[in-house]
């Protein structure tokens, strides 16, 4: 099944095609069918490939398509890499990019039937995008998927291109991922001129011997993070993700969980042994994604857009895996990947289920009493709640738990400060449920007239996420269980190459316990605080002020780049155009244009038909060529 790895990204890619192509005469019906099944078909096949992955003595394979890259010394070729990272990683974006197929059929069904297979369209090839990233068996393979999702990416979050706003946060997502992707390219250069190769095995074996804190190595490392600040929205690059809700909802479900923000990730674990000989890196990787989790988080606490706090719920989330990858946990961080891709899916499709039947309305302050009009999504949502706030027998609990365990071996204030960012989670996560769930319909008559629960295709993948959020958690029980990690256990051979550099640390099963209790406890301590706040929530329509004006507005880091960076570059931009361009260039060109039409008008003078000027012409011509040969 192996050999056939390239049906996986094949599929989708095939999807794009049919339904781009076909956009004009397929039915909705047929281009859902078509969608759906080319992604429900990897998925399939993926499934086959765990499980073959899976099985006892199994080792990494690469699957070579054809030579891509062959100069000199230098060959890259097409191929793909399937092993346990791999493998996992196409059961995430498969899996869940089947349920959001399969949610789009309905929540997309009002689009016309060119828009509706445009949307499909898209949506396969950011699919195909991502499963060539993971699946790359080189850094240029990796790179082509990278830059694929971040093409996707500005094609589905200006899906609706005929308002501004939407076009403009494209572009914003686009552009500074631009930035993180230079770092990137920056990178594989380096590689080939210090390794002559970007195959993963060959590059991590020519690194080893390197040693710790090697200056090459530490470059490689911080510019491959700079790509993975951009992609997966860490500071100073983040801004782009939480604008990027301009897309169809389920679109910002696969960016969100599937696809795209886990790229950073996925590369950072892949190249572990790389990042175990750059302890420094891993130092500003963990400080980085601390202060990402902490800033995000203080941001959702005040936002009332139902997706905005999601947005910054992923970019704090986010931030928490790059703790763990700061740290060494690699591990900790992909179980995080994981169970995140489940709640977080559940999460977002869960808010288009409820903006959905609100008619478009993303305004939680206007909602309100849902619960009794759409019990499926909220029972669905409210697991979704209890799973990114960590309550224990939840994913969530599993995967941020080994986080904070990691964290605390690793400096006890770096689990001090993630916690304090996982109370947050929790306060604004069921501030978010409460206010929109409970209470009484704060909404107009019409929008209570029209509530209702969604209908199958929507509701199906909702509960189907909910019971993943749930127990997609238990492949990964601590040892302190009493149970085997089966998770670890079998991402174990991916990240053997860096074990004999890292230092290990180890937490007594009474520690780990203590560590699981106390933030169990504040967990749900946090949870009751917001309920009793926000239970029976009255929109008293007051304008925030104060410290709760500045989360309000995100702490104006906006403001601050438009200010900073946007306005001088345009200005920059206007200087060019006006004075070096036109003032300068222009009359430059304009001025020689000029004065060749001079001298042609003045030169045409010359010739005044009197054969006598003429011979006398030829004559002094005769002379000065005389002249000229004999001093030469």
């Amino acid at each position: 099944m192996i050999n056939l790895v390239w049906l996986v990204p094949f599929l989708p890619l095939l999807g794009f095609l049919v339904n781009g192509l076909g956009r004009r005469f397929l039915s909705k019906s047929l281009v859902g069918f078509v969608g759906s099944g080319a992604v429900l078909a990897s998925f399939v096949i993926s499934l086959l490939i765990f499980l073959e992955v899976k099985a006892p003595g199994f080792s990494a394979q690469v699957v070579q398509l054809f030579d891509f890259i062959s100069v000199g010394s230098l060959n890259i070729p097409f191929s793909f890499q399937v092993d346990q990272l791999s493998a996992l990683f196409l059961l995430v974006i498969t899996g869940v990019g089947t349920l959001i197929h399969i949610y789009s059929t309905s929540y997309m069904h009002e689009e016309s039937n060119e828009s509706f297979a445009r949307y499909f369209a898209y949506l396969n090839l950011f699919v195909f995008s991502m499963l060539i990233l993971v699946l790359g068996a080189n850094y240029v393979m990796m790179f082509i998927g990278w830059e694929g999702v971040g093409l996707c990416s500005y094609l589905l979050i200006g899906f609706w291109f005929k308002n501004p706003s939407y076009n403009n946060a494209a572009k914003k997502a686009f552009v500074m991922n631009r930035i993180g992707d230079l770092g990137f390219l920056i990178a594989i250069f380096f590689m080939i001129m210090q390794f002559g190769t970007v195959t993963f095995p060959d590059v991590f074996a020519k690194a080893a011997p390197l040693g710790m804190n090697n200056s090459t190595l530490t470059a490689i490392a911080m510019l491959l993070f700079v790509g993975a600040m951009g992609k997966s929205a860490q500071i100073p690059l983040y801004t782009w993700l939480p604008d990027a809700m301009a897309g169809p909802t389920p679109v910002s479900a696969l960016i969100h969980a599937a696809t795209m923000v886990t790229a950073g990730i996925y590369m950072i674990a892949r190249s572990n042994v790389i990042y175990t000989l750059a302890p420094h890196i891993q130092t500003v990787i963990a400080i980085i994604g601390l202060a990402t989790a902490l800033f995000a988080a203080s941001i959702a606490l005040k936002q009332n857009d139902i997706k905005k706090v999601l947005a910054y719920s992923t970019v704090s989330q986010l931030g928490y895996m790059f703790l763990a990858l700061g740290v060494g946990a690699y591990g900790a961080a992909v179980f995080h990947v994981m169970t995140h891709a489940f709640f977080k899916a559940l999460l977002f499709l869960g808010s288009g289920s409820v903006i959905h039947a609100m008619g478009g309305e993303q305004d939680i302050r206007k909602m309100g009493g849902l619960r009794k009009y759409m019990p499926t999504t909220s029972w669905t949502f409210l697991v979704g709640c209890l799973a990114i706030a960590g309550i224990p027998g939840f994913s969530g609990f599993f995967s941020k738990d080994e986080i904070l365990a990691q964290a605390y071996a690793h400096n006890p204030v770096l689990y001090a400060l993630g916690l304090i960012g996982a109370l947050m989670t929790a306060f604004y996560m069921f501030r978010l449920y409460y206010i929109t769930f409970s209470g009484k319909f704060r909404g107009t008559h019409d929008q209570e007239h029209h509530l209702h629960e969604s209908p199958a295709a929507i509701t199906i993948p909702l509960v189907i996420l909910a019971v993943l959020s749930v127990f997609g958690g238990y492949v990964g029980l601590p040892e302190v269980f009493g149970a085997k990690n089966l998770l670890a256990d079998y991402l174990a051979p991916v990240f053997a190459p860096s074990a004999p550099f890292a230092v290990e640390h180890h937490l007594s099963h009474g520690t780990e316990w203590a560590l699981m209790g106390i933030s169990s406890v504040l967990v749900i301590v946090f949870i009751l605080l917001a309920r009793q706040k926000f239970a029976n929530y009255e929109d008293a329509g007051q304008e925030s002020t104060g410290f709760a004006k500045v989360l309000e507005n995100k702490w104006y880091i906006d403001e601050v780049y438009d200010a900073v960076i946007v306005k001088p570059l345009y200005e920059l931009s206007r200087f060019f155009r006006d004075t070096v361009e036109k003032a300068g260039v222009d009359r430059l060109v304009n001025g020689i244009g000029r004065g060749v039409q001079w001298g042609g008008q003045q030169i045409r003078l010359v010739q005044n038909g009197q054969v006598g000027f003429y011979i006398f012409a030829m004559v002094i011509g005769m002379i000065l060529l005389f002249v000229i040969g004999f001093l030469l």
